[in-house]
């Protein structure tokens, strides 16, 4: 597994790529725009070029972009307009910085069907509108909570079953989010078991990104909070499992730790990075 983190972008795109250099990981997340804003500034030429430029001169490998909070493909028509059009903005600044993978969560609504069809119909409308051959979409799982949809592997296989470009999506498995839907990842025969259900359902060769988190939430939970590695609910032994899966060799492991100092006055990406290197057998 590859071993990155999501890092800010505060001074600049490229600030990324930088700071992931710096804490020795080979990928990295990040946002592509204010996260929180239906608005963004363009992005201008001078920032694609120093992004590129610093991508090649640092050796980063596969970048994934992280979308917006705001957006919900299966909403409501205002939502779901601004979110389309918000969806598909990022996905053209992907392609511009030459990120390969945009993550979003699928979406909420009341009737899991319904929203199943308003999510596909929304992601087939932005990949129409993309020029670029380069980035795909990965759905996000997530945990479950009220009307969220992706909290099941089954439900976002129908979505994927319903795009008109399905070699171009993928999926993002978030740790802490799927042992809040139910999922057992935290022995290696539960981990299998978790393993087989996503390959019969979606496949593993769609799985084009894994998010770190133990989850302060036990399991079913549907808690979406996240901890430090080890140091919640699902413990040091699940996330052996990820890190020594020869099957994920290539795939970016992305933490999404909480940020800050922690003991010593360490920065936590790096002791989270430290958990989970010291875990690899």
């Amino acid at each position: 597994m590859l071993l990155g983190s999501h890092l800010s972008i505060a001074g600049g795109v490229e600030r990324a790529l930088v700071r992931a250099h710096e804490f020795g990981f080979s990928t990295l997340a990040m946002f592509v725009r204010n996260q929180r804003q239906w608005a963004a500034p363009p992005l201008e030429e001078r920032t694609v070029r120093a992004f590129r430029r610093t991508r090649r001169r640092l050796g980063i490998g596969p970048v994934v972009a992280h979308g917006s909070y705001l957006v919900n493909l299966a909403g409501a028509d205002e939502v779901r307009g601004r979110s389309i059009a918000a969806t598909a903005e990022e996905l053209d600044r992907c392609g511009r910085l030459g990120i390969e993978y945009l993550v979003i969560h699928p979406g909420s609504w009341p009737d899991r069907r319904v929203g199943i069809g308003h999510i596909a119909d929304a992601l087939n409308q932005i990949m129409a509108a993309c020029w670029h051959r380069r980035p795909g979409i990965l759905l996000e799982t997530t945990a479950g909570a009220g009307n969220m949809i992706g909290g099941e592997f089954g439900e976002l296989a129908d979505i994927l079953a319903l795009l008109e470009w399905p070699e171009r999506f993928g999926v993002c498995l978030d740790t802490c989010h799927v042992f809040a839907a139910g999922y057992d990842i935290r022995s290696p025969h539960a981990y299998q078991r978790t393993m087989d259900q996503l390959d019969s359902l979606v496949g593993l060769e769609r799985l084009a990104a894994v998010h770190l988190n133990d989850s302060l939430g036990g399991r079913g939970s549907r808690l979406d909070r996240h901890a430090h590695i080890g140091r919640g609910k699902i413990g040091g032994r699940g996330f052996a499992n990820f890190v020594n899966d020869s099957r994920l060799a290539d795939v970016p492991g992305l933490l999404e730790t909480p940020k800050g100092l922690g003991p010593r006055g360490r920065e936590w990406d790096l002791i989270n990075a430290e958990a989970l290197r010291s875990l690899r057998k």
